[in-house]
């Protein structure tokens, strides 16, 4: 891949040190990986184009020339040329609109890295939620977000103040975006990016937005160094929103969410293996290698859990509070590495630096670093056995033979079921399949139905169980599913378990009748994962394929040979 090349600036030898001086540098961008392009038929409204950048983590060299590197910080400002009914944004502390020249100017006043500056324009309105927050969205979005989220985000920083200091950025706002959207959010300073898919579902976008909101302490204030060391903005991050949702939620509620998290997690170390490099906090970063690609769920989940051990080794989380307050307010507007953060705790707790808890067998902080493996601890999640009881109680007895199908059936209602407790028990059963048949049709028998009037994330994990299980009387809700998904977190994942198994042909069949609706980079993914030992798909006209294709027209396309790749399912994160 190419990462582009270093500008090479030559000084007058008659500068003197710590003169300052100014660079011009005139330039045109053309298509990068920063920047998306979408035409009106991938948005919501259909109406106007849109376009978005995503920095994260080495794209924004494609947007403008930086240094591109979190351990460089500046401020910047920008002016924007736009055509009249297009809405531009930006990662901004200030903005103006001069409507007689169609321009917009913005100024970030605070230093932040290359990849938190980020631009958005398309058709796109705004509401107030809250004193100092307003949601962005397209017009025919807008009153679901703002029905969503309307007074809870002043709520959710209020908390984090409490916890953790000042907000320092002014203004929280939110802007939601097309699916195409290629993660589901990012926490650009004063301007959160989200994908509009996540609005159905209502646990997760609360638990997803609350993310972002620590980040505005966690990676925006205080920022990674290096790529080397992500966890310390997603495993603080992590750490602080789970303290703001314990805050505002209750600990019953964080801790399904930690479970849930927590068995993912697990999942991907089973499918890496316990030795992989990838599952160390400080991962070595090969020249070449895009740091992106080591954003997994280590990143976030085991640096989540040194975090916590590190507040337990205080005794009491608000002694911990108390630290992290401190470190943000030495820290903030620089970049720091693992060492920096370590020091600072120890300095701050004297006594445990004199009982060398650093070094406490098999505890060690540099084993925390660089070992791979498994988290050395995990968090008390009892506080959540309420809601984690009865998913383990109906796991068991829809996975125990022989099968009492009446007993599991009325065991539990999962129409009264938290999100997070319907997506741990569906998880767990895609980790036990392939199951018995006479298991997948008493499930769909009491379940299918119900699942159907559900969130996405719960669809979608249902929908994987049926392919996994090749549960042929529910495929046809697969199909369904994907005519109507422009998202990679819904799409990427059935793709990905029906060319796994012996369902090929039915993906091939889909993808050539939606390929259109779907973004370009979207498509070549699929297009990717559908030709996992084949050749090279053919380029076909999607108007001449009807929905009554038969299957069996494509099978000379296909083999039976099996996609070992990791599913996305397994390891998709938000930034």
């Amino acid at each position: 891949t190419d990462y582009g090349s270093s500008l090479t600036v030559s000084l007058p030898a008659a500068l003197q040190p710590h003169q300052p001086f100014q660079i011009i540098v005139r330039y045109t961008t053309a298509d990068g990986p920063a920047i998306w392009w979408l035409d009106p038929e991938l948005t919501y409204g259909n109406t106007k184009p849109f376009v978005f950048t995503q920095g994260h983590s080495v794209c924004n060299r494609s947007f403008f020339p930086c240094f591109d590197t979190p351990a460089v910080k500046c401020t910047y400002s920008a002016t924007v040329k736009a055509p009249a009914g297009i809405q531009v944004l930006m990662s901004a502390t200030q903005s103006t609109y001069l409507e007689e020249e169609g321009v917009y100017q913005f100024h970030m006043e605070y230093p932040v890295p290359a990849y938190l500056v980020a631009l958005v324009a398309g058709d796109l309105i705004h509401a107030d939620i809250g004193p100092r927050s307003r949601v962005w969205a397209e017009p025919c979005l807008l009153p679901t977000a703002i029905s969503k989220l309307s007074g809870i985000v002043e709520r959710w920083l209020t908390a984090a103040e409490s916890l953790y200091g000042p907000y320092i950025w002014g203004r929280y706002d939110i802007v939601f975006l097309p699916p195409s959207f290629p993660i589901v959010a990012m926490e650009n300073p004063c301007l959160t990016f989200i994908i509009s898919s996540i609005l159905e579902s209502d646990e997760f976008l609360i638990i997803d937005v609350i993310h972002e909101v620590a980040h505005s302490w966690f990676g925006n204030a205080v920022t990674n160094a290096t790529w080397e060391e992500m966890w310390l903005s997603e495993g603080l991050a992590t750490y602080a929103q789970r303290r703001i949702t314990t805050e505002t939620y209750g600990a019953a509620f964080t801790c399904l969410e930690t479970a849930f998290r927590l068995d993912a997690l697990h999942r991907q170390m089973k499918l890496l293996g316990e030795d992989n490099p990838v599952s160390k906090l400080q991962v070595k970063l090969e020249p070449g290698v895009n740091p992106s690609n080591l954003m997994n769920l280590f990143t976030y989940e085991k640096g989540y859990c040194f975090v916590y051990y590190l507040s337990q080794l205080c005794g009491d989380p608000r002694h911990f509070d108390s630290f992290l307050r401190a470190y943000i307010e030495k820290y903030k507007f620089t970049s720091v590495v693992a060492q920096d953060l370590l020091d600072s705790f120890l300095n701050f707790f004297p006594e445990l630096k004199e009982q060398c808890v650093e070094s406490k067998a098999g505890l060690e902080f540099e084993r925390w670093l660089n070992a791979t493996g498994p988290p050395l601890a995990e968090p008390d999640l009892s506080q959540g056995s309420s809601l984690t009881r009865p998913v383990e109680t109906l796991f068991k007895l829809w996975t125990t033979e022989p099968l009492d199908s009446v007993a599991a059936a009325s065991s539990a209602d999962l129409t009264k079921w938290r999100t997070f407790q319907t997506v741990l028990f569906l998880d767990r059963l895609l980790d036990g399949s392939p199951l018995p048949h006479e298991v997948i049709k008493k499930l769909s028998e009491c379940y299918s139905s119900q699942l159907d009037s559900m969130n996405a994330e719960i669809r979608i994990r249902w929908l994987q169980i049926v392919v996994r299980n090749d549960y042929y009387p529910d495929l046809y809700k697969v199909r369904r599913f994907l005519e109507n998904q422009m998202s990679r977190m819904y799409t990427i994942p059935l793709y990905e378990d029906l060319c796994t198994g012996t369902l090929k042909s039915f993906a091939l069949e889909i993808f050539y009748q939606t390929q259109n609706q779907l973004h370009p980079n979207l498509r070549k993914t699929i297009q990717q994962i559908l030709s996992q030992g084949l050749n090279p798909l053919p380029t076909i006209d999607t108007t001449a394929v009807t929905t009554d294709t038969p299957a069996m027209v494509l099978e000379d396309k296909v083999s039976e040979a099996t996609n070992g790749a990791i599913s996305l399912r397994d390891v998709n994160v938000s930034a």
